[in-house]
């Protein structure tokens, strides 16, 4: 594993951030994410973890709030990065939070994407069954 630092998400970050959202395929034009977003979500108790590897942004993970439950969005590992286990401190991070605030935490993951999966299920989440996911990102005037 090569050494790496864990900090709070900066302003200063977020053309970085992007970047490896792009890279890493997770920033989907319809998601609406920007920096006025992300400011919106830490406001109200939401927190972002960075994982910086020789000053390089190599990891996200992005946790909002309801006041009862976090949501882990937006956690990556740069592809240069990947299967060198950074994802266990990253995670473990987010969960010491979680702790902290003592709420449940919830994410949602990809069907195909078994490393993710694998990784989330040893650390303790568990698949909910036949939910499905519905979401409305823009709303249309109604006549």
């Amino acid at each position: 594993m090569s050494d790496f630092m864990i900090t709070d998400f900066t302003d200063k970050d977020y053309n970085e951030l992007i970047n490896l959202w792009n890279i890493t395929g997770i920033n989907t034009p319809g998601r609406g994410d920007n920096l006025e977003i992300i400011k919106q979500t830490l406001a109200i108790g939401g927190k972002m973890f960075m994982m910086f590897s020789d000053n390089q942004l190599i990891g996200s993970s992005w946790l909002t709030t309801d006041g009862r439950r976090l949501y882990l969005h937006h956690f990556c590992i740069h592809p240069d990065f990947q299967g060198r286990g950074l994802s266990k401190p990253l995670l473990q991070e987010s969960l010491n939070y979680t702790k902290k605030l003592n709420q449940q935490i919830k994410l949602e993951v990809h069907q195909n994407n078994i490393v993710a999966k694998n990784l989330y299920i040893n650390y303790g989440f568990k698949y909910l069954g036949d939910y499905e996911v519905y979401i409305i990102r823009n709303f249309k005037k109604v006549n």
